[in-house]
């Protein structure tokens, strides 16, 4: 059979099956990112290993290729869109307490499961970057949640929205710091437990061997001018060159330009800046957020991300994780659960005590920990860039794929655990309130 045929096939295949799973799982309480994941470990090597059985066998590598490649390109508009849906002005309206709760539900998780991995073995490298993963928070579940449970524009619902966004932000720039500097100390591989034996030996070796301080500070320099030059650029010219594209005789001109400068930025940022590309894409987004044309590019962007790329980026995740291989292995499967134990008690603790430090009273703080649970798609973009980039190897990325999922399933379960009585309680002024209208309209008639 032709490639082409091949891959139309497996492309269509992970579409319907993707956004099937995705509305089976919203049927039942769950966000689709869940549905999604799951049918994506079902077609992988977990359970059918679809790459392996007719007709892709025969085309097995190239086709992975080929799904990699879309899958990754999903992945940068995906964080072109998250930097669109960053609220610069509800950031500052929550302030003090959505930084301190980001700053710890980022501090303690990417600790614990540092420590939790060189318990395990693992070198710094692996254990350093475990905890960056751990690090992350997903914005679009607990707003989902919040949403149903109409707290979204609540003390704590606002909390969790801004911590959850400046959250991405830090993760984001520790994401970018330790694949910087794994590349720069020379990563002798993912999963090689012998490559360090402590972390001062790490930072000596990355800093006196072989000259590479200045090296380093060299890549220091690179970033700070990515940074720099990108937002000012955006800042100063984004806004002018829309409003030209605008008057261009040609079709879906605005959102052409729009995904075109992501896609430059997310170049610029790895092949200059020495970050990871969706941090290029990300800070586009941020930066189109400042323009008059923000809402046309959102409505624009949406359909063509999310009706095949993002499908094909979470399929591909269950397509390269293999938690087939963590079943006969007591010890990954003892990581797993400290894993787990450390991604849900870490948020709950870092996010919850920062909370209580800055004001809010016991169960409040509870609210916002348990809002920060989800890792969702966040999780999986840095876990994605960890295996892409060699820091981890594909065992510890199955457990970071199921720990996604878990938490994922997790967050909505335990916000409705701790919202129950104010939930209720809105909802009988609603129905209140609609019956006082209801009543009026017939007094009207």
């Amino acid at each position: 059979m032709p490639h082409l045929l091949q891959l139309l096939l497996l492309l269509a295949i992970i579409v319907f099956a993707a956004k099937a799973a995705g509305a089976l799982s919203v049927r039942y309480g769950q966000p689709a990112v869940f549905g999604e994941i799951l049918v994506g470990l079902l077609l992988g090597p977990t359970v059918i290993d679809l790459l392996h059985l007719w007709p892709f066998a025969a085309a097995n590598d190239s086709l992975g290729s080929v799904v990699k490649d879309f899958s990754e390109i999903g992945v940068i508009l995906l964080m072109f869109v998250a930097g669109l849906e960053t609220d610069l002005d509800e950031m500052k309206r929550v302030g003090r307490v959505a930084f301190w709760a980001a700053a710890g539900g980022v501090i303690l998780p990417m600790a614990g499961g540092a420590a939790a991995a060189r318990v395990f073995g693992y070198g710094w490298r692996e254990a350093i970057f475990i905890g960056t993963v751990l690090t992350a928070t997903s914005v679009s579940i607990s707003a989902q949640t919040l949403m149903e449970l109409k707290q979204l524009r609540s003390k704590e619902g606002s909390t969790i929205l801004g911590a959850a966004v400046i959250d991405d932000v830090m993760g984001i720039i520790v994401l970018s710091l330790v694949v910087a500097f794994s590349t720069v100390g020379g990563a002798t591989g993912a999963g090689n437990t012998n490559a360090e034996t402590t972390l001062p030996a790490l930072i000596s070796g990355a800093v006196f061997n072989g000259g590479k301080t200045a090296e380093i500070f060299f890549v220091i320099a690179l970033m700070t001018i990515f940074f720099a030059i990108s937002i000012w650029f955006g800042l100063k010219f984004f806004d002018r060159l829309l409003a030209r594209v605008k008057q261009v005789p040609a079709s879906q001109a605005l959102l052409a330009f729009a995904v075109g400068v992501a896609f430059i930025y997310a170049f610029l940022a790895q092949y200059i800046g020495q970050v990871a590309a969706i941090t290029g894409s990300y800070i586009a987004g941020v930066l189109f957020t400042r323009t008059r044309f923000k809402r046309e590019i959102d409505e624009g962007i949406h359909p063509l991300t999310y009706s095949i790329l993002v499908p094909v980026f979470f399929i591909s995740i269950g397509l390269e994780a293999n938690g087939r291989a963590l079943l006969g292995d007591a010890a990954k499967l003892s990581l797993m659960a400290v894993i787990l134990i450390v991604a849900i008690v870490g948020k709950v603790v870092g996010c919850g005590v920062a909370a209580r430090l800055c004001g809010f009273n016991r169960q409040e703080s509870m609210r916002v920990g348990v809002g920060m649970i989800s890792r969702g798609e966040v999780g999986l973009i840095v876990a994605g860039v960890g295996l892409a980039s060699g820091v981890i190897n594909q065992e510890i990325f199955s457990i970071m794929v199921i720990m996604v999922l878990v938490t994922t399933m997790a967050t909505p379960l335990l916000l409705r655990l701790v919202f129950p009585r104010v939930a209720e309680e809105r909802v009988e002024i609603y129905e209140a309130i609609a019956g006082i209208e209801d009543a009026r309209l017939d007094r009207d008639e």
